[in-house]
């Protein structure tokens, strides 16, 4: 997913307890590698469950053909695949939601998913930890 800085404006400020700034090179960081895992012909579901969440935390709005023309589809939450957009209490409930689904301890390739959901979500509403994968350093230029 091509991300600009539109995408970064239109987050909505309350649905994150992080800086906007932080979630967006986050978000940002985790878009890059998931696009370099699919042209690799890989998958990996961790980062997808980073992914997922980021754009439902974000609010990412997706526009498909529908059978009557086009559609506008909210991002679905990543554990309850709620199609609602994402707001305080529905991502309280959904950062629950992922520590009941962790906690579950399944052995198949979703649990990946669901880790990197619950670790997105832990970190971006509840601030624990460190963000759930490493996240690419911007550059710092010194001047004189």
């Amino acid at each position: 997913m091509e991300l600009t800085g539109r995408d970064f404006e239109r987050i909505p400020r309350t649905n994150l307890h992080v800086p906007v700034r932080e979630f967006a090179r986050l978000w940002l960081t985790a878009e890059r590698r998931g696009d370099a895992v699919l042209r690799a012909g890989g998958d990996d579901l961790y980062l997808l469950g980073v992914q997922v969440t980021c754009r439902w935390l974000a609010g990412v709005i997706k526009v498909v053909e529908g059978r009557s023309g086009r559609v506008a589809l909210a991002s679905p939450a990543p554990i309850t695949r709620r199609e609602d957009r994402a707001y305080e209490e529905l991502i309280a409930a959904e950062t629950d939601a992922a520590e009941r689904a962790v906690a579950q301890d399944r052995k198949d390739r979703g649990a990946e998913f669901v880790a990197g959901a619950h670790a997105t979500l832990a970190w971006a509403w509840r601030w624990s930890g460190v963000p759930p994968i490493d996240v690419e350093q911007v550059p710092v230029k010194q001047t004189g």
